[in-house]
């Protein structure tokens, strides 16, 4: 092989780092975690007298700014007074002015979940008689664009470096104490922290823009950071920055007075001191995503908050030390490898690190799903499964790390007995032999070898192509030639040829090589892993997803019928003759008359389960009196749910109902049918 150990390592990382990218782009934004579930004036409803105020229900609190919550009039002006405020629990209200005209008003509202995430929409309804309207609401929320795929980013940054900081330290201090003084792992600590403080200030600029217009020019506006200060997740993200402080001043006593103390007894008693404060900044760490995001709201938020902090420990320990591990077995100088009880200790904390996730994991499981037909009808149960099945795939090569850590106790191996004889018999050798005994040492021991410093020694050698004349003739290498350029030229060679005999003694082991694979291979699925929880925490739980749809659907059987038609449904079958291309599309038209109505469309697979597609549109014609096609663009509210309020039927007849599908990019079908509205 020509390639070292380290740029082949890199190359596997920089892969499963562009697998983890991809995974997260294609994740889309995140799902809303707080739904309307009620309004009064209801969606689509038509009043008498124009109301004295507007009142939205949420399926949990959310955090509301001055334009939080709109009300504009046909022409697009706002008719909202005063400040939106907290009537009771979830219902906030907006006070209007009097003397409202007839017509059909927009209520567009843009809130902050309990959970952090931001929530946007919109809805109308008629005073009087339903009219047409001016005012055309974008159904992008402001996760979608260049800021809130930045911020997913940062989240996932700050979730790694939590991971690589917290697991590493807890690995050198626990496992392997020689290690702080191992300058690998050192880096490796020190770049977890960069990484969570540089992605911690950087979530705190790009907070107010997430939250409010989504422009990447608000992101530096001071106003707005001093508005995110105010929040919740501004106090807990500024927190995370003082713990960081902390922090460094851990990293800098673990790899500092640590390491140079000799004492046996003051070594315990700064490792115990060591322990207790890391533990601490750690679990504060932890707490300060706890605070602020799933746990904090919800189903016994009491209890869930430090099973969340605890289930982020565990992942650290495990996932991060595997980390440290895998940077001490392929960077470690070969006078100071890790040894087998350094890994059998890591074994023992990953098995315990394991069992505390199985254990936090089903509690945070059933509070976050509530049923098990989450598991597969909605988007964050479908997240959950592909997380446990790499946690199952995760455990499972960790057992094979662990035989090989079991070979690796049990005896010093034979090739590498052979290796020590090998480099003692050859140390007076010319410089060429050395070479040669390099490729014959790294083929006989079977290990992953290549040669490079022989290599690199031939290439300082340079010009200095009469080293070899000199050695072969009888030259000592130890003796100082007059050359000063000459000495350091056989300096560099004689010190790329011991690294060279040092890294064929640490790779002739086959166990360790063994080890070495193995743990890379686990290190590759806990990154896939850590995306995965990334766009997990950042989707909405299966429990309330579920809770919005029974009170959405409640709610439109509860709403008064004010027309004469009652509700319109049709079914349409349909094939777009691609992969997954079969389906039922189902379109609601209530209260299917003349004027204002509200559209909700479903698709389903032919076995009746919700699916999501990439576009749906639907057309109305009235062909009799020469109208339309009348397009209707509904926007997605949950797994095989789209929605459009205001849908204006002009007059009675029989309409044709053209409703498009698409399930790929270049698989598409238009389905039709005709009912007679109004």
């Amino acid at each position: 092989m020509t390639q070292t150990i380290a740029p082949r390592v890199r190359t596997v990382v920089l892969l499963l780092l562009a697998a983890a990218c991809a995974l997260l782009a294609g994740a889309g934004p995140a799902s809303a975690h707080a739904a309307l579930t009620g309004s009064d004036p209801a969606q689509g409803a038509v009043v008498d007298t124009a109301p004295a105020r507007i009142s939205l229900t949420f399926s949990e609190q959310v955090a509301m700014s001055d334009g939080s919550l709109r009300v504009l009039d046909p022409e697009g002006k706002r008719v909202d007074a005063g400040e939106p405020s907290n009537v009771s629990g979830t219902t906030y209200a907006v006070r209007l002015h009097s003397g409202l005209p007839d017509g059909t008003y927009t209520v567009a509202y843009q809130v902050v979940s309990a959970d952090s995430h931001p929530v946007a929409g919109a809805y109308t309804f008629s005073i009087g008689a339903p009219s047409k309207t001016s005012v055309s609401v974008s159904g992008q929320s402001t996760d979608d664009g260049v800021v809130g795929w930045l911020y997913g980013f940062g989240r996932y940054v700050s979730y790694a470096g939590f991971i690589v900081l917290a697991g590493g330290a807890a690995f050198v201090l626990a496992c392997w104490p020689r290690g702080c003084g191992v300058r690998p792992v050192q880096r490796f600590v020190v770049s977890g922290w960069l990484a969570l403080t540089a992605a911690t200030l950087a979530l705190l600029l790009l907070r107010g823009s997430f939250t409010g217009s989504g422009k990447v020019a608000d992101v530096f506006d001071l106003s707005l950071l001093g508005q995110v200060l105010q929040t919740k997740t501004g106090a807990a993200l500024v927190s995370r920055l003082l713990l960081l402080a902390a922090a460094a001043l851990f990293i800098a006593v673990l790899f500092g007075a640590y390491d140079k103390r000799e004492d046996p007894q003051e070594k315990r008693d700064l490792t115990f001191g060591l322990a207790i404060g890391g533990v601490v900044v750690a679990a504060g760490l932890a707490a300060s995503w706890a605070m602020s995001e799933h746990a904090s709201v919800g189903l016994q938020a009491g209890i869930a908050m430090p099973v969340d902090v605890l289930h982020l420990l565990a992942v650290a320990a495990w996932l991060g030390g595997l980390g440290a591990l895998l940077v001490a077995l392929y960077r470690a100088p070969a006078d100071a490898p890790v040894d087998a009880s350094a890994v059998r200790r890591f074994s023992r904390v990953a098995f315990g690190s394991v069992l505390a996730l199985i254990a936090t994991g089903t509690y945070q499981s059933w509070r976050q799903l509530g049923s098990w037909s989450a598991f597969t009808g909605t988007r964050y149960g479908q997240l959950l499964l592909a997380k446990i099945a790499l946690v199952v795939v995760l455990v499972g090569v960790a057992w094979i790390s662990r035989r090989w850590t079991g070979r690796l106790a049990e005896t010093v191996p034979a090739p590498v007995e052979r290796e020590k004889a090998r480099v003692g018999a050859g140390a007076d050798a010319s410089l060429g032999a050395r070479a040669d005994d390099s490729g014959e040492a790294a083929g006989g021991a079977g290990s992953d070898v290549t040669g490079d410093a022989q290599t690199s020694a031939d290439a300082e050698a340079g010009n200095g192509a009469d080293s070899d004349t000199d050695t072969d003739s009888g030259e000592q290498p130890d003796a100082e030639p007059a050359d000063p350029e000459r000495a350091a030229q056989l300096a560099r060679q004689r010190a790329a040829l011991d690294a060279a005999r040092q890294k064929r003694l640490r790779d002739a082991d086959p166990n360790r090589f063994g080890l070495r694979r193995s743990v890379l291979a686990e290190a590759g699925i806990a990154v896939v892993l850590l995306a995965v929880t990334t766009v997990l925490t950042q989707t909405e739980p299966g429990r309330t997803e579920e809770e919005a749809k029974a009170a959405t659907s409640s709610s439109a059987s509860a709403s008064p019928d004010t027309g004469a038609s009652g509700a319109l449904t049709l079914n349409m079958p349909f094939d777009t003759g691609g992969k997954d291309g079969k389906g039922i599309v189902t379109v609601d038209l209530d209260p299917a008359r003349v004027g204002d109505n509200e559209m909700h469309v479903y698709v389903e697979r032919p076995g009746g389960q919700a699916f999501d597609i990439p576009e749906v549109k639907v057309d109305l014609t009235l062909k009799a009196k020469d109208i339309g096609p009348l397009p209707v663009v509904p926007d997605h509210l949950a797994t095989g749910h789209w929605s459009a309020n205001g849908v204006q039927i002009p007059m009675a007849g029989d309409w044709k109902v053209d409703v498009t599908v698409r399930t790929s990019d270049i698989d598409e079908v238009t389905v039709s049918k005709n009912a007679q509205i109004g």
